[in-house]
């Protein structure tokens, strides 16, 4: 995460700007207000991702809070480097013990008190643990939103390499979760149902919302991260085995064809060649049907089962 650079007025008085430049500049949107008297300067950030613009947020806030504050929930999620799917609002997550007063504006406030070993310091700020935060988000987020950060958690613990899948280190890590979240009286529910869902395997968050997808369509729960011997001797891995329908499917995320480093110095013709070649060697090789959708597919389950209806797959 690249993030967003955060200025207070004086920092932007120490650039030359004053107050008639800074709204002009406000004006254009070439800075962008984010608490008063604190801005942040898109510039080649201006397509920054959400996550690292909560962050900015969440740094806005402790630039003008006189005790550090202790941040929480989808703002702990993005300082850990978690992806935060569709999240729902602008405003920053924050923990206080119940005597403290409320905070400033635009600030969600959640009240309890929080162990010191459930605290840590990400990007020079306070926020609670990776289990913790993750505790928080499965109780009170959405399905889709936890799902997701679950997953992204338990790629580096249970999918070391690929082809490889630890789930007893998976069971554990998840295990460290679901009892911080039996702790607490709400959500508790909310919980179990992400953390059984959860998935390491998932490589992207448009891959975990496939899951759901799939499993709100009928589909049987798909094998994920497949296998499938190469003509070299090297294997191919598929996104989804739909194995109750004998089918492949790929969520095809725009990032591997626009992002030049994900291309290893191949052109966009040359990377589209080698993906028509790997599907027609993986139908070829199976004798299954194999479908691709994107992000535009996984609006709704209905949508996803249109695209894959038309590929002849459809759940029994």
């Amino acid at each position: 995460m690249s993030g967003l650079t955060v200025l207070s007025r004086d920092d932007l008085a120490a650039d030359g700007v004053g107050s008639s430049a800074l709204e002009r500049l406000l004006g254009t949107g070439t800075i962008v207000r984010l608490r008063p008297g604190v801005y942040v300067r898109p510039g080649s950030d201006a397509a920054a991702k959400p996550e690292e613009w909560m962050v900015a947020r969440a740094q806005a806030l402790a630039k003008i809070s006189r005790r550090a504050p202790l941040f929480s929930h989808l703002t702990a999620a993005a300082l850990h480097g978690l992806p935060v799917y569709a999240p729902s609002s602008t405003r920053v997550h924050v923990i206080l013990d119940p005597d403290r007063p409320g905070a400033a504006a635009d600030v969600v406030r959640h009240r309890g008190h929080v162990p010191a070993d459930q605290i840590e310091h990400r990007r020079g700020l306070r926020c609670t643990s990776l289990e913790r935060t993750l505790s928080d988000v499965a109780r009170t987020a959405a399905f889709e939103t936890a799902v997701c950060a679950l997953d992204a958690s338990l790629r580096p613990i249970a999918v070391p390499s690929p082809g490889v899948f630890l789930p007893d280190a998976a069971a554990e890590w998840l295990e460290r979760i679901r009892e911080i979240a039996l702790m607490s009286a709400h959500g508790r529910t909310r919980a179990l149902r992400a953390l059984a869902f959860a998935d390491g395997r998932a490589q992207l968050p448009g891959e975990s919302i496939s899951r759901i997808r799939l499993a709100e369509l009928g589909f049987a729960p798909p094998d994920l991260q497949v296998a499938v011997p190469g003509p070299a001797g090297r294997p191919f891995y598929v996104d989804f085995g739909l194995d109750d329908v004998r089918a492949w499917g790929e969520f095809d995320g725009e990032s591997k064809y626009r992002d030049e480093a994900l291309r290893s110095g191949l052109s966009l013709d040359e990377v589209l060649l080698r993906e028509k070649q790997r599907e027609d060697w993986i139908r070829g090789s199976t004798q299954r049907p194999m479908a691709r959708w994107q992000w535009t597919h996984l609006r709704s389950s209905d949508t996803l089962g249109r695209r894959l209806s038309s590929f002849g797959i459809r759940p029994r």
